[in-house]
């Protein structure tokens, strides 16, 4: 379970025009972003494309394999770098 950043931090960094979102929601784009950073992690592709990388099994710099990715996430959503956008 993460504590930290609380729940209720986490709903209101996401919340657009004044409206809450859900703890689906959050679940959601927690989910979609962990598993970005998962995908960063295994082919070492920079969040801008695909980045020169000598060492195709060494991971990108800015994720460990020590980290838990939806730990990242939930900080990244907590200092306000995530937000929902509605289809």
């Amino acid at each position: 379970m993460i504590n930290e950043p609380p729940v209720d931090l986490l709903i209101k960094q996401l919340s657009t025009d004044g409206k809450e979102v859900s703890r689906y929601c959050l679940c959601v784009v927690a989910a979609k972003r962990a598993r970005q950073l998962l995908e960063q992690r295994e082919i070492g592709a920079s969040s801008y494309g695909i980045a020169y990388n000598p060492n195709p099994t060494a991971p990108p710099a800015s994720v460990k394999p020590s980290e838990n990715v939806l730990v990242l996430a939930s900080n990244e959503i907590g200092s306000g770098k995530i937000k929902c956008i509605k289809d």
